[in-house]
């Protein structure tokens, strides 16, 4: 964990958290198809502005309760930087692939 206080991410969902009712940005940081653990991935609203950060798990997996709306998911690690785009219309799982290299 780093000093900002990003929490590790994992892949389940809480069983509290029903899916149904939450936009849940869920997804994966890979390079060249394998896993990236320990990448600060931030979520930044249509606007472009920051809005919140989390550290992906060793397995590359992080995870985002967001409003709907247009979001971009940026992915920072020492190997080198990516971004992907998701649209959240609505209560969901909505996943998320970020590749950095």
């Amino acid at each position: 964990m780093s000093s900002c206080g990003a929490p590790e991410q994992g892949t389940a969902l809480p069983a509290n958290i029903d899916a149904g009712k939450e936009v849940v940005l869920n997804g994966k940081v890979t390079s060249g198809g394998t896993p990236v653990g320990g990448a600060f991935v931030r979520l930044l609203d249509a606007s472009g502005e920051f809005t919140a950060e989390v550290v992906s798990s060793p397995e590359g997996d992080f995870r985002f309760f967001a409003a709907p709306g247009d979001w971009t998911v940026r992915a920072l690690h020492r190997t080198g930087n990516g971004e992907a785009t998701v649209s959240a219309s609505g209560p969901g799982l909505h996943e998320v692939a970020v590749s950095v290299g």
